[in-house]
């Protein structure tokens, strides 16, 4: 492969909920390709993969029929599943770049399962492109589906999305220049920062008065 060719990964997952703390992900999809690094242009999808995964706190299964009414994956299916660990991994060892449709959720939930995932540069879709400034209502991703003539409905699984992603950024800005050209243009996002451990309050007490003061 000539230099200034690289490999992409397109990610998508469906959780339980909002909170990566306190939800987990139940589908995971990936997929590989190869793009022109100056141009953006997609060459060759190399590899791909769609992953069910049943969840194990309390939490997460208790949210979800909740988050059943997103994405439509009935209990049954990812029960007794889970994700390939090892495959998953190679997804990321294998790319150079991950892009991923409001990339700071997807990249929230892997990093607790694959700390790795972080040391691949990401890129937000959804951010990354000045959709409004373009014309567009908004950066949903069904919103720029159908302004774009890809497709009006949106299935909410994991695989059907990056599908439709990886289309999106074939087509072109109205700057004449291809999306995923204009988003590897520009810095990936920042590490994961992950929250400090709380640290226990202090508690003082005075011996020679015998009081307790409480927590400081």
């Amino acid at each position: 492969m000539k230099n200034e060719h690289k490999i992409g990964l397109l990610v998508d997952v469906e959780t339980t909920g909002l909170g990566p703390d306190s939800n987990e992900v139940i589908e995971l999809a990936l997929k590989l390709f190869s793009f022109h690094e100056k141009t953006g242009e997609i060459l060759d999808i190399l590899d791909k993969e769609s992953m069910l995964r049943e969840p194990v706190s309390q939490k997460a299964l208790a949210n979800y029929d909740q988050a059943y009414r997103i994405h439509g994956i009935p209990y049954d299916l990812v029960r007794g599943k889970s994700f390939d660990d090892k495959r998953v991994r190679s997804f990321f060892t294998s790319s150079e770049a991950v892009f991923a449709h409001n990339a700071s959720f997807d990249r929230s939930f892997l990093f607790r399962m694959y700390p790795e995932v972080d040391l691949v540069d990401w890129y937000c879709t959804m951010r990354g492109i000045p959709w409004k400034r373009y014309g567009f209502l908004n950066g949903k991703l069904l919103t720029l589906l159908k302004d774009h003539d890809i497709t009006s409905y949106q299935s909410h699984r994991a695989m059907d999305d990056i599908t439709n992603l990886m289309e999106l950024l074939k087509k072109k800005s109205p700057n004449g220049n291809l999306y995923l050209g204009e988003i590897i243009q520009k810095a990936p996002m920042k590490k994961c920062q992950p929250a400090a451990p709380k640290k226990k309050p202090k508690y003082t007490y005075f011996p020679t008065t015998g009081l307790d003061r409480g927590f400081d």
